[in-house]
């Protein structure tokens, strides 16, 4: 049997050992015309959090990119800094032996934009790896996670002109429920 690519993906916590790899998916992003998927945080100041901001020129500093990855592994505790609007997520990394393919993320929780815009999970694979199945098998991989989480059922969006993410969301089973605001809304029951 033939190994396809997505086989010898796996979802691994973020880590500093794909800084390099990291970097140069950040700079295909922004060749694609795509920062807002490259995973750079700029998370605004509020009454309880400082605010923090991950730049692609600061991230050259392997211990400030140390510190974007612990930054976001603390994300998945409800009790981590963060701003009032902003909820808790568990984000995951794709990667291929020490090469970043993308991330997918998972809201432990919908607020009101998340239940209207953004749904609980995200995902975004790095121009070069696109279309090769990482985005679903990750997505496999991420409501797994759901299931252990006892998130259920769960809400998945995606840009109503992004048909790659549509076919995904629907091949691992989303039904659609409907348009707003520019963003199919699919639900996917566990």
């Amino acid at each position: 049997m033939r190994r396809t690519p997505a086989d010898v993906m796996q979802l691994v916590d973020p880590h500093p050992r794909f800084h390099r790899s990291f970097l140069a998916s950040v700079d295909e992003f922004v060749a694609a015309g795509e920062t807002h998927h490259a995973g750079l945080l700029s998370w605004p100041a509020d009454r309880t959090f400082p605010g923090i901001e991950f730049t692609r020129t600061s991230l050259e500093d392997p211990a400030e990119f140390e510190h974007l990855v612990g930054f976001v592994l603390t994300q998945r505790d409800p009790a981590a800094s963060r701003p009032r609007a902003y909820v808790a997520y568990t984000e995951l990394w794709m990667a291929e032996g020490d090469e970043y393919l993308g991330r997918i993320s998972l809201r432990h929780e919908l607020n009101e934009l998340l239940y209207t815009w953004g749904g609980h999970i995200g995902y975004a694979v790095r121009p070069g790896a696109r279309r090769r199945g990482h985005a679903s098998a990750a997505l496999k991989g991420m409501i797994e996670v759901c299931r252990r989480m006892g998130i259920d059922p769960v809400l998945i969006t995606c840009d109503v002109d992004n048909e790659p993410s549509r076919r995904t969301i629907e091949g691992a089973g989303g039904t659609y429920e409907d348009t707003r605001e520019g963003k199919l809304r699919y639900w996917i029951d566990l």
